[in-house]
């Protein structure tokens, strides 16, 4: 839901889910469909891209090939991207700087370690980097987001994808499995 909050995105406008085949990927794929937003996202295996266009993608991008940037580009044209949700800020942050819009955001969700940017990207788009974290939602705000939750997947356009299931003394094998895969398929489950 922060792509509705912090985000502040707008029916109409362009987002790109970057690891949009994972869990909160898709989950972010299927609430931005539903609001009207034009959907990319990008996914590493084939598996990965079908899941994401299944799940209210329009356009899906293999962000292991070398050029993937420039087919963004040539995707969206000079506009640029309006909305990126990023899950992996460390490794694609330079690159989200140079595919927004002019006004755009980037939406810091996941990150495992240090990138160096230019600012001057930034400056020039007047864009922002917004970072959150699940940690400092209000109560408030958890009820409004598992309201619009609840109300998602009453009316069908909110479905879960379940991906790999481990049982809780495996908690273990299934972080080590997150942090080394070669993308994602759906939301890790522990099972109890």
């Amino acid at each position: 839901m922060y792509l509705l909050s912090s985000a502040r995105a707008k029916a109409g406008e362009t987002v790109l889910v970057h690891g949009a085949s994972g869990g909160v990927g898709i989950a972010t794929c299927q609430i931005a469909r539903a609001y009207g937003l034009k959907v990319l996202g990008t996914a590493s295996t084939e598996e990965g891209q079908k899941i994401v266009l299944q799940n209210g993608a329009h356009e899906v991008f293999n962000h292991k090939e070398v050029n993937y940037v420039d087919k963004i580009k040539k995707s969206v044209g000079e506009k640029g991207i309006d909305v990126i949700i990023e899950m992996l800020a460390n490794v694609n942050l330079n690159k989200d700087l140079n595919l927004l819009s002019y006004g755009g955001r980037v939406i810091v969700v996941g990150n495992r370690g240090t990138i160096e940017i230019n600012p001057r990207d930034t400056m020039v788009k007047e864009c922002s980097i917004i970072g959150v974290t699940l940690f400092a939602t209000t109560k408030e705000e958890f009820q409004q987001f598992a309201a619009a939750l609840q109300a998602g997947m009453e009316v069908g356009w909110l479905k879960p994808v379940i991906g790999p299931q481990y049982p809780l003394e495996k908690v273990a094998q299934a972080h080590e499995n997150i942090i080394h895969s070669s993308g994602a398929a759906g939301k890790m489950i522990l099972l109890l």
